[in-house]
């Protein structure tokens, strides 16, 4: 492991980022090959990681771009194309081979009404994408997709279409049809926005055995049964948790323990936090908060939710206010304390990504065509600006390579 990485994640362990066996094993990693393979980047560059920026295109964006960051000061490259595709605004890596996926959010794909998910081989030296091929989402306008653990499947959620659908990934990284393709069904009480259902993400739990789909348009996080030798998705009983009415339930992610889910909810500005049974698949809302200040009254509405790798803050993105809410996490019951929001630097922070160490927060805000890096401290959560910035049009979503794929 090089030495920049090493002191980074020995002062965070010393500071106490011991919450969650998955932190404790992260911790004690740092003379083993398979951590280095998830933080060195893949050209050799010591000291750096690849990102991946999906994008909205049709003005001056392309597809999706590539870039690096300094682990020791938090700085990034020059943003470079990395494959020409249309409206990546969501992409995923592989867990384990050099493979990148990406959503083709549009509303028709060879004369059928769906959206595209893209397979893409990653050129070690450049970082550079090579399209594999592309697949119908099964829905138009897929927005958020995932690679489960095992690397067998694509799980997408398609959100005009109000569906998810689940695509076989072959050894040479190349997507099957899907293997399912479910349409939600209903609608909630905000008549323009929940007039019908709409997915608008899909994730795995820790066991790779249940997806969660969050959907805006019924209040609902809606829960399968995943398979991954077969790929397919088998509604789960109970099928879904819910949230208030008219929250509009966006994006989802664990807490590094397993124990506990949050969900940001789009329509209210608020997170949720729901306790896990992963024998069941059963999620149980036991708080809701805001993300907003008590005397903010303009509008807002929510994107990007994340927990960080210690398991002690959730961060969550607000567009109006342009902030990062910050929260500490309770270590007994998962609940979530509010420490104040950060400005993003930029105008409609969409979505953001932490580093693998915990060391950075990279926000990318949609409309002011910039991503804004933010060191983390570890002892309060809280985001320090670094002063480092790129310009990327239209960035909607980042994504960390582990190296050697």
């Amino acid at each position: 492991m090089n030495s920049v990485l090493q002191r980074t994640m020995i002062r965070r362990c010393r500071l106490g980022f011991r919450t969650s066996l998955a932190v404790i094993v992260l911790c004690s990693a740092f003379n083993t090959h398979a951590w280095e393979g998830q933080v060195e980047n893949g050209d050799g560059k010591e000291g750096t990681l690849r990102l991946y920026i999906g994008t909205y295109t049709g003005g001056a964006s392309e597809g999706i771009y590539t870039s690096r960051l300094d682990l020791a000061d938090g700085s990034l490259t020059a943003p470079e194309l990395a494959a020409a595709t249309s409206n990546p605004s969501f992409v995923a890596l592989h867990p384990n081979r050099p493979f990148l996926y990406a959503v083709s959010e549009i509303s028709e794909l060879d004369g059928k009404k769906t959206g595209g998910v893209s397979a893409f081989s990653i050129e070690a030296e450049t970082g550079r994408l090579k399209l594999l091929n592309q697949q119908p989402s099964e829905g138009s306008g897929p927005c958020h997709l995932v690679v489960d653990a095992s690397g067998k499947a694509v799980l997408v959620a398609n959100y005009g279409g109000g569906s998810v659908a689940s695509l076989p990934i072959g050894s040479d990284g190349r997507l099957a049809k899907a293997a399912s393709a479910i349409r939600h069904e209903g609608k909630s009480v905000n008549p323009q926005r929940q007039e019908g259902p709409h997915a608008h993400s899909i994730n795995l739990d820790p066991a790779n055995q249940f997806a969660f789909a969050a959907d805006l348009g019924l209040d609902k996080v809606l829960v399968y049964k995943f398979d991954a030798a077969s790929a397919k998705l088998v509604p789960n009983n109970p099928p879904s948790a819910s949230v208030a009415d008219g929250a509009g339930p966006r994006h989802f992610a664990f807490h590094p323990s397993g124990r506990w889910a949050y969900v940001i909810n789009e329509l209210a500005s608020t997170v949720t936090a729901l306790a896990y049974d992963a024998n069941r698949g059963v999620l149980e809302a036991t708080q809701t908060i805001s993300t907003l200040p008590e005397d903010y009254t303009p509008a807002n509405s929510t994107a990007e939710v994340q927990v960080h790798p210690s398991g002690k803050f959730v961060y969550g993105s607000n567009r109006g206010h342009d902030s990062i809410a910050i929260f500490s996490v309770d270590a007994d019951t998962g609940r979530l304390k509010s420490r104040g929001q950060q400005p993003t630097g930029g105008k409609t922070p969409r979505n953001f990504s932490i580093d693998p160490t915990g060391s950075y927060l990279l926000a990318a805000n949609q409309e002011s065509d910039n991503i804004v890096v933010f060191r983390i401290e570890p002892a309060s959560g809280e985001l320090e600006p670094t002063g480092h910035s790129i310009d990327v049009p239209k960035p909607v979503c980042i994504k960390f390579l582990a190296a050697g794929r």
